[in-house]
């Protein structure tokens, strides 16, 4: 059976956290649905999986709420659950800056549809910048983007100041796995002066779903956190595995290194592996 895979965020004012969460996480349960979603003082965030039938229901109840009427969602498919459980859970923030000034509802860069970002990121005007982190820039990403080299979110400001200027880069065109990191990313660089500042809607997945491979600017894959791991044009399953011993996405080649062991470790961990995990994940593997 094909199931539905759908990844919703907004920026909103939630003050009722505790009550929503206990609510949501009964209504998910109750129909299948797995998943994660995030809720904070400041909207939702997240990513869920079902059928046809309980993907919808847990649509229009979230949409029951007048405060997310207008909840926007992104839809892949899938042959087999992306994720074992269902968690609703509160943070500080949705998507984490690190930064309590930055807010969304009151200010965001342009955003730009997936069929006009080619001619946005053409033009030579145009400073082009991943705001994913480098792990997920190596696995794919625009042509002509900018890697700013970050391990978390929390850098990319750092980035900004360190890097940019706004009487130097005059435009400024950002983008991200779903559209949610941009939000926040083009609402810092407007409180610092970037006055042109545009960011892909929808974020990667939405342009790989929408723009045919043939007219396309995306080179590689898409990481995404479930476990597809990667996509690729069109939403379809990508090339890529992850690794038991540290979450990182694994390619065919780095699965020919010798540090390499499925279930057990990769090239990006081998090093680091401390020999209790590594018992710990063999047993694991022995009682599959």
């Amino acid at each position: 059976m094909t199931l539905v895979v759908a990844a919703l965020y907004k920026f909103v004012k939630l003050p009722d956290l505790t009550e929503k969460q206990e609510s949501l996480q009964s209504y998910c349960q109750d129909r299948g649905v797995k998943g994660t979603i995030l809720l904070a003082e400041e909207g939702i965030n997240g990513t869920i999986a079902g059928d046809r039938e309980s993907i919808d229901s847990v649509l229009s109840f979230l949409r029951s709420d007048p405060r997310l009427q207008d909840l926007e969602h992104k839809e892949s498919y899938t042959e087999s659950l992306p994720f074992k459980r269902m968690k609703v859970r509160l943070k500080k923030e949705i998507v984490t800056i690190g930064l309590s000034d930055v807010d969304p509802s009151e200010q965001v860069g342009t955003y730009v549809n997936p069929q006009n970002w080619n001619d946005i990121i053409s033009d030579p005007e145009v400073t082009l910048i991943d705001t994913r982190n480098d792990y997920e820039v190596g696995i794919g990403t625009f042509q002509g983007a900018q890697n700013p080299h970050t391990e978390s979110f929390r850098e990319f400001p750092e980035y900004v100041l360190e890097n940019l200027d706004p009487s130097k880069q005059k435009k400024v065109a950002l983008f991200c796995t779903g559209g949610i990191r941009c939000e926040k990313a083009t609402s810092f660089m407007l409180s610092h002066g970037f006055e042109e500042v545009y960011h892909l809607k929808g974020g990667i997945l939405k342009y790989l779903e929408e723009v045919p491979a043939k007219e396309s600017l995306w080179s590689g894959e898409c990481f995404v956190f479930d476990q597809r791991v990667t996509v690729r044009h069109g939403l379809e399953a990508g090339n890529y595995e992850m690794c038991a011993g540290c979450g990182y996405p694994i390619s065919e080649t780095e699965k020919s290194s010798p540090k390499y062991e499925e279930g057990i470790s990769c090239p990006q961990c081998f090093d680091d592996l401390t020999e209790e995990k590594r018992m710990r994940l063999q047993e694991k593997k022995r009682q599959r």
